[in-house]
């Protein structure tokens, strides 16, 4: 009998997967490519499929299980067909209904779990299962929807500790791993002022997230207190019928992500319209090429490949803010994500070297990353590396918005819906479709000139889009 170990892929960056769906049950035949399991990352789902034909034999974790590296074991498959000694197949128990093994029903049968060995007698043993590895790599941030931030501190205390980060943060007398001690430092937390709820008082991220929902939820104080006053509570049934639903994931990210943003970026947006008029008679003649092509052109790759010229004219928009404040990071490349609205909430595929691809590529891939968001089979790594970010409400319609920057990017475009406006060229007023665009950024890094100079090369490039070749 050979028995096949299916393990966690690769997690493209991301620091923990949470096990979502069990798609088969213990003494199912599977194929090849059949899907086994779901997990899902802070941005993206990812089925697991088979890699061969047999019976599972066992499953090592359960649905909400929450993994945080590759290679730790899932489930047993027996290639044979033959089941593994003591599954319900072969003493002839029922195979578990996954909904009766989520209820708690037929619990004789529960999948078993991975336990990770415990310390022995100092901090420095091996780590609990629910706290990160002692050297995990620090991950890429994520786009906006598409980078993973835990809840964010206090502004006071952000303020305050990101420029000198407190010494207890980083004592050696506190029981934590690299990453919780790098989350506190970013967070403006002392550690020492945490209580740890892992093995033997060690500290978790889950603690550190902890301490700062209650910091925020504590009032500002009457006198000299920075902290942000919190929202009161209000009983909405007494005004009438109510229900109440829980944020997805990423729209508790997003949400995170954006609070963030706003209040640590000094935000300043410019508009302007661009006259797309010619743009819109030649994206008409090619509708006979787009069929061809089965690639549908839409207004998108013409304004991510203006967008990428107007950054590589204007590098400062490609930049982004280190960490002590006094430098910056200057990128060679032109990766852009491109908001996408998906019954999840707000997802961001990058499109990457766009200044090395032409309409044509773009639209194509434009349209699979779309697809592929709004189906949630993105993979983290679609979703990282981006250097400017462009939202674009025009098929919802709306003459303008101001959108919030993606950060550690300095810069987001918004678009609005194009609308035929009169337009006074010198002699009469002629019909012209005039699209309307907003450009957020950090004004730490971009001033005004920076920023005018941007959107006005932006307003050229669409409207004579023969410059797009120069």
């Amino acid at each position: 009998m050979t028995i096949e170990t299916v393990r966690v892929p690769d997690l493209g960056g991301a620091e923990e997967v949470e096990v979502i769906e069990i798609s088969v049950a213990v003494g199912d035949r599977v194929e090849v490519d059949q899907t086994l399991l779901v997990l899902e990352s802070e941005k993206a789902t990812m089925e697991l499929p088979s890699p061969v034909a047999g019976v599972v034999a066992r499953f090592l974790v359960a649905e909400g299980d929450k993994i945080k590296k590759a290679g730790i074991p899932l489930l047993e498959i027996t290639i044979d067909g033959a089941v593994a000694a003591g599954t319900p197949a072969e003493t002839g128990a029922p195979a578990t209904p996954m909904g009766a093994a989520k209820s708690g029903a037929a619990k004789s049968v529960q999948p078993a779990r991975v336990e990770a060995p415990k310390p022995a007698s100092a901090p420095a043993a091996v780590p609990a299962a629910d706290s990160e590895p002692e050297s995990a790599p620090e991950p890429e941030p994520m786009a906006p929807a598409a980078s993973a931030v835990a809840t964010p501190a206090p502004a006071a205390e952000v303020g305050a500790a990101a420029q000198n980060p407190p010494p207890a943060a980083t004592g050696a007398g506190i029981y934590a791993g690299p990453y919780v001690r790098r989350l506190a430092r970013e967070l403006g937390v002392e550690l020492a002022r945490v209580s740890g709820s892992g093995p033997r008082q060690r500290v978790l991220k889950e603690d550190v997230q902890a301490f700062v929902r209650q910091r925020l939820a504590q009032p500002t104080a009457a006198a000299g207190g920075g902290a942000i006053p919190a929202v009161p509570e209000v009983d909405y049934a007494r005004f009438g019928p109510v229900t109440t639903g829980e944020l997805s994931k990423i729209g508790r990210l997003t949400a995170a992500n954006m609070h963030r943003s706003w209040l640590n970026v000094p935000h300043v947006t410019q508009f302007d319209d661009a006259d797309i008029s010619e743009l819109e008679t030649f994206r008409q003649t090619c509708k006979g090429e787009a069929e061809t092509r089965g690639v549908k052109l839409t207004p998108v790759p013409f304004i991510l490949k203006a967008c990428a010229i107007a950054l590589r004219d204007n590098p400062v928009l490609n930049r982004s803010l280190a960490r002590d404040g006094a430098h910056f990071v200057q990128r060679e490349y032109f990766h852009l994500g491109m908001a996408v609205d998906t019954p999840r909430g707000l997802l961001v595929p990058v499109v990457r070297d766009v200044d090395r691809k032409g309409i044509w590529e773009l639209a194509a891939e434009v349209a699979v990353l779309g697809d592929k968001a709004r189906a949630g089979k993105l993979t983290t790594n679609e979703m990282q590396g981006a250097c400017f970010t462009i939202s674009s409400l025009g098929a919802l319609g709306g003459r303008g918005f101001t959108p919030i920057v993606n950060t550690p990017e300095v810069g987001i475009l918004g678009v609005s819906r194009a609308a035929v406006q009169p337009v006074w060229n010198g002699r009469e007023f002629m019909p012209r479709t005039m699209l309307p665009l907003a450009l957020s950024y950090d004004h730490r890094v971009v001033n005004g000139g920076d920023g005018g100079r941007f959107l006005t090369q932006l307003v050229a490039l669409l409207s004579d889009i023969r410059l797009l070749l120069m």
